[in-house]
């Protein structure tokens, strides 16, 4: 039976560890700092004994060997057939001096540069060939702990069949920032505005009001056509190179009333297209906007 193979990696500070005991609560077989050349071992004598079928390891610059043999290992375990992400975990340069200055806890380039935020940019530099093999990229910065564990829940947790392609819509506000991770930005903002309407003005795009009003519009079924018919052509593009996970953001101006409603409507849609694709939608900036 194939394994389900979480490799976690990324930029020091950005979560790992909380990632890998998101996992390890969802009962993957977890370890943290694990040596690359010894992961096909490993996974061979998994293969033989059959005790797990889940497993996540990260994986990061502590190893001296890590950068050198990445490619050459991930290709390996890629050819043994098992399901298999590559989990980058990212955050703002500034976000991972603040968590670095809390913690107080070194930097692992820090004995080489003596200072943190070079230090910071430096490994963000080194680890750009290892993000451009990811297939799940995740930018940290507004995630605290709980909301980064419910992230991961929600990414594996839900996911009955781990092969099974995925879509994650992230619903967000243009003010706090575009979500790094998602793959497409689809902008709603030129839709009508509930956030003028005082009977509407207090409710969220996940409430009936808020999807009659903007159905009212007829721009509102024109961007939905637009955005599955560019969908139906460019998810199956994804599929051909194999990335079965794909990130979209909706925006609206705070993330409250529109890319919400629009989300819904859209995931519908999505849904009556492709079958097989798992949709999930995250609702950012919700409460914020």
């Amino acid at each position: 039976m194939p394994l389900h193979i979480v490799i976690i990696t990324g930029e020091s500070g950005a979560g790992k560890s909380t990632v890998l005991k998101a996992l390890e609560d969802l009962d993957y077989l977890a370890i943290e700092n694990f040596p690359i050349r010894l992961l096909i071992p490993f996974i061979e004598e998994i293969e033989d004994i059959g005790t797990t079928q889940r497993l996540a390891f990260v994986i990061d610059l502590r190893d001296p060997h890590f950068l050198s043999e990445f490619s050459k290992v991930f290709s390996e375990i890629k050819k043994r057939g098992h399901f298999f992400d590559i989990l980058y975990l990212t955050a703002d340069t500034e976000v991972l001096i603040a968590r670095f200055n809390q913690t107080r806890r070194p930097h692992p380039l820090m004995k080489e540069l003596k200072d943190l935020r070079k230090a910071i940019i430096k490994e963000k530099e080194m680890m750009m060939p290892l993000k451009e093999h990811a297939n799940i990229f995740l930018n940290t910065s507004q995630f605290n702990v709980h909301q980064l564990r419910h992230q991961i829940f929600t990414l594996y947790g839900k996911r009955e069949d781990l092969d099974r392609p995925f879509l994650h819509i992230i619903t967000f506000g243009f003010k706090y920032g575009i979500p790094s991770e998602a793959n497409y930005v689809f902008d709603v903002r030129i839709l009508p505005n509930p956030y003028f309407i005082p009977e509407l003005n207090p409710l969220t795009g996940v409430d009936p009001q808020i999807r009659e009003f903007l159905l009212k519009s007829e721009r509102t079924e024109e961007l939905l056509n637009s955005m599955i018919g560019y969908l139906k052509w460019v998810i199956p593009l994804h599929w051909e190179e194999g990335r079965k996970f794909i990130v979209i953001g909706i925006g609206c101006t705070g993330g409250r009333h529109r890319s919400p409603a629009i989300a819904h409507m859209l995931s519908e849609k999505i849904r009556e297209v492709f079958s097989d694709l798992e949709v999930v939608i995250t609702h950012r900036d919700v409460e914020r906007g």
